[in-house]
């Protein structure tokens, strides 16, 4: 029998395909339930921080950044952004991506706020030949 795979909010997780028939939707509740409840922290954790709204409209000319790491643009963090927001750094980038393909562009500083830490955490995207940079506003 060959296995079939489910994607769930973790990864993806191995069902055999007897569960898959019949009670399909009931596996697979089943299945993320128990990937839920395997997770360390409460869920409501995994939503913070929060992007702020940008202070220029999306289409702006000023508005061109995409945050895309590469060779010719590293991705780089502070050490106190890490202390405080280690976590959360690389999914606030991953949303930043996301937003910054659908809005064809975003403002060259994007602010995440969370309402348990002392400090928001700035990602800001330099010009050509810079960097993406993820930082407190203490390190600026």
């Amino acid at each position: 029998m060959r296995p079939v795979y489910g994607a769930f909010p973790f990864g993806l997780k191995r069902v055999a395909s007897e569960e898959l028939s019949g009670n399909a939707s009931r596996a697979l509740a089943f299945a993320t339930a128990q990937r839920y409840a395997a997770w360390p922290r409460p869920l409501s954790s995994m939503l913070k921080p929060i992007l702020k709204v940008q202070k220029i409209p999306f289409d702006h000319p000023d508005s061109h950044y995409m945050f895309q790491p590469g060779p010719e643009k590293p991705f780089l963090v502070t050490p106190a952004a890490i202390a405080l927001y280690r976590d959360a750094i690389y999914r606030c980038l991953t949303e930043l991506k996301r937003l910054a393909v659908e809005k064809q562009g975003l403002d060259y500083l994007q602010v995440f706020e969370d309402p348990d830490k002392d400090e928001p955490l700035w990602f800001i995207e330099d010009g050509p030949g810079g960097a993406i940079s993820a930082l407190l506003p203490s390190d600026h």
